[in-house]
């Protein structure tokens, strides 16, 4: 057996490094098989030597992090546990933070525990995936947590809407009528995460913001969370518009499903677009969701298989 003592500078960097109800803690003995604790403000580990010598290292390493941002997160946690034991991170059990008490949302497939860590990780992530896979809830709940804990200001849900052209002076009602049938899935995600009181504080205040593509022009966005959602519809010109829309300290996650494109025939779509052109620049990243992450009800699933099939049929045509 063998141990060693890591100093504590003060009692707020031990809770950090612990995590909420010693999460962080566990996760560290359960990693590398040792005894922790605290004895005069120091950590005590306790183990064989190579194991006392890797938690050692995983401790040093999450309290210089704790130091330079001020706390860390589950997913901190597990990439450096990953790193020293040459093990997967295990990010799909990882909760996301949310505004009402009482509920959590957790990442429930493989795929969609790489795309909550790529939006951990990354300022600009496009998730490509079929309906159901949580393409919009899981960015949602990722930047309701992100203004939870104030590392934004700002959180702004837009849509393309294709159905009226984008032109929506022709449809009945004030401003909000004429846009929350485009807007409603958005909403809907975000009533998931927060009361209906909470939903319209923040949305009185404008710090939640949710408007159509067209309406993004002329704007830069600081300290914000931006989710461009139903992105296969927008066209080339307007991809460009709306990143371009990103300020200092911001973060977009762009979401979509090529199968569903619903332009004018021989416009190309701009997510399909973007994809192309941006693969490889620093900072960006792309997930593919598949049928496997369709969280819906079980017949979802079934029923894209069952559309994928008959696309996949080839086309008959009559005889004269």
């Amino acid at each position: 057996m063998n141990d060693t003592n890591i100093s504590v500078v003060d009692s707020k960097t031990l809770l950090a490094l612990f995590g909420p109800r010693d999460q962080y803690l566990r996760k560290i003995r359960s990693a590398f098989g040792v005894v922790i604790a605290v004895r005069d403000d120091q950590i005590h580990i306790e183990g064989n030597p190579e194991a006392v010598a890797k938690a050692t290292t995983a401790i040093e390493q999450l309290k210089s992090l704790v130091q330079r941002q001020g706390e860390i997160g589950p997913h901190d946690v597990s990439k450096i546990l990953a790193a020293i034991t040459g093990q997967p991170a295990l990010v799909e059990h990882a909760p996301i933070e949310k505004l009402n008490v009482g509920k959590t949302v957790r990442p429930r497939t493989p795929g969609q525990a790489a795309y909550v860590q790529a939006i951990l990780d990354h300022d600009l992530v496009f998730c490509v995936g079929p309906a159901g896979t949580g393409k919009t809830y899981l960015a949602v709940a990722m930047a309701v947590s992100a203004l939870r804990q104030e590392r934004i200001r700002k959180i702004v849900l837009v849509r393309p809407a294709v159905e009226a052209g984008e032109s929506l002076g022709f449809l009945p009602g004030d401003l909000q009528a004429k846009i929350n049938p485009y807007l409603r899935p958005l909403l809907d995600a975000l009533r998931e995460m927060m009361d209906y009181e909470q939903v319209k504080r923040l949305t009185d205040g404008d710090i939640i913001e949710m408007i159509p593509l067209a309406y993004m022009r002329g704007r830069t966005l600081n300290d914000a969370f931006i989710i461009l959602d139903e992105a296969q519809n927008t066209t080339v010109a307007q991809m460009k518009m709306f990143l371009t829309r990103m300020g200092q300290n911001s973060k977009i996650v762009v979401s979509g499903d090529t199968t569903q494109v619903d332009l004018p025939p021989h416009t190309r779509s701009g997510l399909i677009d973007a994809l192309a052109r941006l693969r490889g620049i620093e900072g960006f990243c792309e997930i593919h969701l598949q049928k496997s992450d369709i969280v819906r009800h079980r017949l979802v699933q079934q029923i894209v298989e069952a559309y994928e099939a008959d696309d996949n049929q080839p086309v008959q045509r009559k005889r004269k």
